[in-house]
């Protein structure tokens, strides 16, 4: 309200210098314009900084003098009008800076919810609610909602059980997931490039890439992941897929058989299979998103080289920086002159590693 206050005084003592003597005068006011901003130059060097005052003088002025004469300013006429709406805005809205609605409830209110609903799974907000009552709080229930889902707490069903993403932390040494994704070729051909990777490890597996997706080609691919896991210690239990067509009856039927429960994500939720697209987000980012894929055997060519790199050559930071498939052996140290490095795909990889004796 001050600078409002201060523009209408600034705005009082130009007018009447402008319209009693007319042209010459107005030279006067721009003359005074020039000089106020030669002081806002001296201050310090640089782009020009124009405090609130400044821009009440120049937006002032700016209202006293014709629009031929905005040359003498250092700013645009764009921002001169943006100065003068803003200070029109602050006349309207002062004192009224305020917040509306319901007054935030305390900190210390806020964390014993919090911990009422950790410690009670099964309370649901009213009961919460109900609780803080009988200590002599009022917060209502709705309150009590947007606090916990904030924090990331559902209601009382949901925090019953496991989180999706909770299930597949404590299950990840039983579970692989699947998924497919498409890469066009130089000529627009589309191709389907499918994989599995195991959640516990990372590793992924390359099934295989077709043009035709069918069913029978699907089927045989999951046959081969079968074979490979079944000389496994501990096979998975769990496989996790989206709901493509392509993933039909007889694929399902091949993992039943290993004893490996088929879990189905739910319809439009790409995080329910976060592993898998997480992985195909880092084969594009990291190497077909440089290449310019040729054709079938091509791109196969490119991810087994890329998928090598990333089982046994690439850190991960959610396994610690260690690797899906690393050496029996841990290696020594080695002196910083005596690391080689090996170009992979023409040199779009790099990897690091000791140089041979």
């Amino acid at each position: 309200m001050m600078l409002f206050l201060f523009y209408l005084i600034v705005r009082l003592l130009t007018r009447p210098l402008v319209g009693r003597r007319g042209e010459a005068s107005s030279k006067d006011l721009e003359i005074l314009v020039l000089r106020h901003q030669l002081r806002v130059l001296r201050r310090k060097s640089g782009p020009p900084k124009f405090t609130p005052l400044d821009r009440v003088v120049l937006a002032a002025a700016s209202r006293s003098l014709h629009r031929n004469a905005w040359a003498s300013f250092a700013v645009s006429p764009g921002t001169l009008l943006r100065w003068h709406r803003e200070l029109v805005r602050r006349k309207w809205t002062y004192g009224r800076g305020g917040h509306f609605g319901r007054p935030p409830i305390d900190a210390e209110v806020q964390g014993l919810i919090l911990r009422m609903a950790r410690e009670n799974p099964r309370w649901g907000c009213v009961r919460i609610q109900g609780e803080l009552r009988k200590l002599g709080i009022r917060v209502g229930s709705t309150t009590i909602r947007t606090l916990l889902r904030r924090s990331g707490l559902g209601p009382a069903p949901r925090r019953l059980g496991p989180t999706w993403s909770q299930f597949l932390r404590a299950q990840a040494a039983g579970i692989i997931a699947t998924d497919f994704f498409t890469v066009e070729t130089v000529r627009l051909k589309t191709l389907y490039v499918l994989f599995w990777i195991e959640l516990s490890t990372r590793r992924v597996h390359l099934a295989g890439v077709t043009a035709h997706p069918g069913s029978a080609w699907v089927t045989q691919q999951a046959r081969n992941l079968a074979f490979e896991l079944q000389d496994r210690a501990a096979p998975p239990r769990f496989l996790i897929r989206d709901r493509d067509s392509k993933f039909s009856g007889p694929f399902d039927e091949v993992f039943r058989t290993e004893g490996i429960r088929v879990i189905e994500t739910p319809v439009r939720a790409p995080r329910a299979n976060a592993y898998a697209e997480r992985w195909v987000r880092t084969v594009r980012a990291e190497c077909l998103d440089w290449t310019l894929v040729l054709g079938h055997r091509h791109l196969e060519r490119v991810l087994r080289t890329y998928v090598g790199h990333y089982n046994r050559g690439r850190p991960h930071r959610g396994l610690g920086l260690g690797l899906p498939e690393p050496p029996p052996i841990e290696p020594a140290p080695v002196q910083a002159r005596e690391v080689k490095r090996r170009d992979l795909l023409g040199g779009l990889i790099h990897e690091y590693q000791a140089a041979a004796a």
